[in-house]
């Protein structure tokens, strides 16, 4: 990436429990970017979230913080062919009211920038590698756990091209015999993240993971039900850097468990190394930030890519 100086952009993070706004100064890109402005804004209509936070990026502009890009890291899925017209908007997403929302448009509109929007996984990989625990991997897999499960995937810390991103969350994996919850995803019942997701789990068990002991036998069925995942992402993608990441996938002690039973399940097929899944499956480094610092970066490479082109 080429150095840039003091150039400033916008970030969003757009999740199902609220959206986070910020500015970020580039004075060195080598490093994290420094963080200027941020808020945090509950989401609940697409009207009056988008409007908050188009408020406050019209607020830092009215104090001199003049953007040259923003990038948007929204939950999914989304129309991501710029030759749709619906280019930037979510499709048919469990979010209520959320389906076919304009998400990129307002943004252009409004703050007067280009605008680089992907999905919220995407941009938490995008972050990784540039300065986390995927750091410049040639193919990076970043598995968030929590209110959903979502993938992320990069080749050379690119997404893929195309107008579509993984929904990985949504595979069939084998339901365990003695499991009989019956899984909650409204499309499919008991794909991954059906059975293992954060409000999976907290029906399942009658309380939230936060609240289960370290021995509870959720951990060992939750470890089960996402090194399937991952023995089945280190077979398709011929041994990918996996990052783990979300409020559930960051469980103390969980890693360790799904590196034991993936090792387990690929018993030593796929790889010269059988103790892979010890070295290319790892904890989140940047934790929550990741996709706002994600959404950063999507800004930054868009404004770059404009100066190149101007």
């Amino acid at each position: 990436m080429k150095k840039s100086k003091a150039m400033l952009t916008g970030a969003v993070e757009g999740g199902g429990t609220k959206f986070v706004c910020a500015v970020y100064e580039w004075n060195d890109a080598t490093g994290i970017p420094e963080q200027l402005a941020v808020c945090r804004i509950p989401t609940t209509t697409p009207e009056a979230t988008l409007h908050a936070c188009i408020s406050f990026f019209n607020e830092q502009q009215k104090k001199g913080l003049t953007l040259e890009a923003t990038g948007i890291a929204m939950f999914g899925p989304l129309q991501l062919d710029r030759h749709d017209p619906g280019w930037g908007s979510t499709v048919s997403t469990p979010k209520p009211g959320w389906s076919n929302i304009p998400i990129a448009s307002p943004f252009r509109e409004a703050t007067g920038t280009e605008v680089a929007i992907d999905t919220d996984v995407t941009a938490a990989a995008m972050a990784e590698y540039q300065w986390g625990a995927a750091l410049h991997e040639p193919v990076v897999c970043y598995l968030t756990v929590g209110t959903g499960i979502g993938l992320g995937l990069l080749v050379e810390g690119r997404p893929l091209p195309g107008p579509a991103r993984p929904e990985f969350g949504h595979i069939r994996i084998p339901h365990a015999s003695q499991d009989l919850f019956p899984g909650i995803c409204e499309f499919h019942g008991d794909c991954l993240e059906g059975l293992a997701c954060g409000p999976a789990l907290a029906l399942r068990w009658g309380k939230p993971g936060a609240a289960l002991h370290d021995n509870h036998p959720a951990w060992e069925l939750e470890a089960s039900y996402l090194a399937h995942a991952c023995a089945t992402l280190m077979l398709t993608l011929g041994n990918p850097c996996i990052v783990i990441g979300g409020g559930v996938g960051l469980r103390q002690g969980l890693l360790e468990r799904i590196r034991i039973r993936t090792t387990k399940l690929l018993a030593g097929y796929g790889s010269a190394d059988p103790e892979a899944p010890n070295y290319r499956i790892r904890q989140a480094a940047l934790g929550e930030d990741a996709g706002l610092l994600g959404a950063a970066l999507l800004a930054y490479r868009q404004a770059c890519a404009a100066h190149t082109i101007a």
